[in-house]
């Protein structure tokens, strides 16, 4: 097996620029971003006080991120995070532009809560979750 020259090459993506894929940092700090909202807008929603949570409260962020990622993804692609760092998530059927559909988009949303299918990556810098959903994170500018 040869060694793709940059990652998203064996998926046919340019090597930079819209549509390439997406840097580690870049996708790392959008998580955080939508971590970020999803832990703020929980705080706020269910009246918790900031580290004094527990029992099943405690997840109530980690819901809010699977519903963002449920609804945002298979519709515009984005997350706030994603749109606020240019990047997008896109379909690898089709011609590339299209935001995976929703079921897919579930399987994608359902392994990256789990965490550790997002950090286990492929030569394309694609975490399985991304692999299960046949998507990729590309740049979107």
């Amino acid at each position: 097996m040869t060694v793709p020259a940059y990652s998203g090459q064996r998926l046919g993506l340019p090597p930079q620029g819209p549509g390439s894929v997406a840097s580690l940092l870049r996708r790392l700090l959008a998580i955080l971003v939508d971590w970020t909202l999803c832990q703020v807008v929980a705080t706020g929603l269910f009246d918790l006080t900031w580290g004094e949570v527990a029992g099943l409260q405690a997840f109530a962020p980690l819901g809010l991120l699977l519903l963002l990622n449920l609804v945002l993804v298979p519709t515009i692609g984005t997350t706030p995070g994603h749109r606020l760092l240019g990047i997008r998530v896109v379909s690898l059927d089709g011609d590339g532009d299209q935001p995976p559909p929703p079921a897919r988009a579930a399987v994608r949303a359902v392994l990256l809560c789990l965490a550790v299918p997002a950090i286990i990556l492929d030569a394309d810098s694609r975490g399985l979750h991304d692999r299960a959903a046949r998507s990729v994170v590309v740049n979107a500018r």
